[in-house]
């Protein structure tokens, strides 16, 4: 689709994308000469796909595997496959995403799928392919969340989600509007955005050094509808911005990002807390969440619109009731100030403090890559096949940090960092 609506306009959209492609494979994978990449796109996406294979082999890349979707193939096998279709996923292409992380290629994911394409169709057949496809996705995500490589998300503006957005506009504007945003929050639009990233996560590290040299017990949220308090899990070690993943490399996992999170511990939240922003989960909005935990599990959940979807995904497995992540965001970030509801938690989880229903991630327990799943349990880390973000931060919203003598420490006040 041509986006820009002159030749002026044009150009600089391409400049744009260029720069978008060269952050991603500086500084969100961060690429070592030698290695290969495995990529995930949408199949409109094959403009930014094309940038991103220059800049990756100028940097030394052995081999770029680009993997499309197509939003109106998914449609088809809802509309048109047969029941047992549903409980199958490509464990084959799995299993080999899982044979190349482990030889050493990166991961990139850009991603920016309709998120209303599913909104029509039978969500138990939804839920089954989801899944069918967790399950088979297992051996990969494993060296994912557990950060063995390098890997990154990054967004590119489809048509579909940008009408999703932006419904009020022509597709081709709400096209370039998406663009516009989604510059603007992946930190592309000055003169050397690979700089201006370096001091963003600078910014980023302090704030993580100062949360893990206070060793607080658990975070207390209070707020209209909220009175939370998050165990935080044994040994737990904030994250945020750039890291080293396990072969070494540091790399950005998420092109934006302005957040700072953890490893609840999975027996250790208590109280009541409400969600700040919806949540865009499979085609559909679900607002104004509200759930109430007794030691670490939901016992009382409620929901606007969408409890229906709500429900499902707390019945997905056990742990889906308990938290695997905890994430603190100033009120302040660029994503916040832009006022869009991005309806793809990429974004929309940098615009608000948020916690995550189920999986947790093993970077964020000291020593955490190297231990069993038993050793990671003990320690009070969540399982799940799910992990689902959701906004319980604004404006209105106070933080304190609980240290282990019980004492509260002003963390946030009105959503913005004391």
């Amino acid at each position: 689709m041509t986006i820009a609506f002159s030749p002026a306009a044009q150009a600089g959209f391409a400049r744009r994308l260029d720069k978008l492609a060269e952050v991603i494979v500086r500084v969100g994978l961060n690429l070592a000469r030698g290695q290969e990449v495995v990529l995930t796109a949408p199949v409109e996406a094959v403009p930014l796909v094309r940038r991103v294979s220059e800049h990756a082999y100028r940097a030394g890349a052995a081999l770029v595997t680009p993997l499309y979707g197509d939003d109106a193939t998914t449609l088809m096998r809802f509309a048109h496959a047969p029941d047992d279709s549903f409980d199958r996923a490509t464990g084959w292409l799995y299993q080999g995403m899982a044979s190349a992380f482990r030889g050493g290629a990166a991961r990139l994911a850009i991603i920016g799928e309709d998120p209303a394409l599913l909104a029509g169709v039978d969500p138990a057949r939804v839920a089954r392919a989801n899944r069918a496809r967790s399950h088979a996705y297992q051996p990969a995500l494993k060296l994912i969340s557990g950060f063995d490589i390098n890997w990154s998300i990054a967004a590119y503006a489809t048509p579909g989600w940008a009408t999703a957005v932006f419904p009020d506009l022509p597709e081709e504007a709400a096209v370039a509007k998406l663009w516009e945003a989604i510059f603007s929050a992946s930190r592309v639009t000055g003169d050397d955005p690979v700089a201006d990233w370096a001091a963003h996560n600078a910014t980023i590290h302090a704030r993580r050094a100062l949360l893990n040299a206070r060793r607080f017990s658990a975070l207390h949220f209070r707020g209209p509808g909220t009175d939370l308090v998050v165990g935080l899990a044994d040994d737990h070690d904030w994250g945020g911005g750039s890291a080293p993943a396990r072969n070494g490399i540091v790399c950005n996992p998420n092109i934006p990002t302005e957040e700072v999170f953890t490893t609840p511990h999975r027996a250790r939240v208590s109280g009541f807390v409400s969600s700040t922003k919806p949540l865009s989960y499979q085609g559909t909005l679900v607002r104004d969440i509200r759930v109430r935990f007794e030691e670490g599990r939901i016992v009382e959940a409620h929901a606007a619109t969408g409890g229906d979807v709500l429900a499902r995904v707390l019945e997905t497995d056990e742990g889906a009731r308990r938290l695997g992540e905890v994430a603190l965001v100033p009120h302040s970030s660029p994503i916040s100030a832009s006022g869009l509801l991005f309806l793809n938690t990429l974004f929309d989880e940098n615009a608000a403090s948020h916690i995550a229903l189920g999986q947790s991630y093993s970077q964020c327990i000291a020593g955490g890559g190297a231990m069993s799943e038993a050793e990671l349990a003990a320690r009070g880390a969540n399982k799940s096949l799910i992990h689902i973000d959701w906004m319980i931060g604004s404006g209105a919203v106070d933080v304190d940090g609980i240290d282990a003598g019980g004492t509260a420490h002003p963390v946030m006040r009105a959503g913005e960092w004391v």
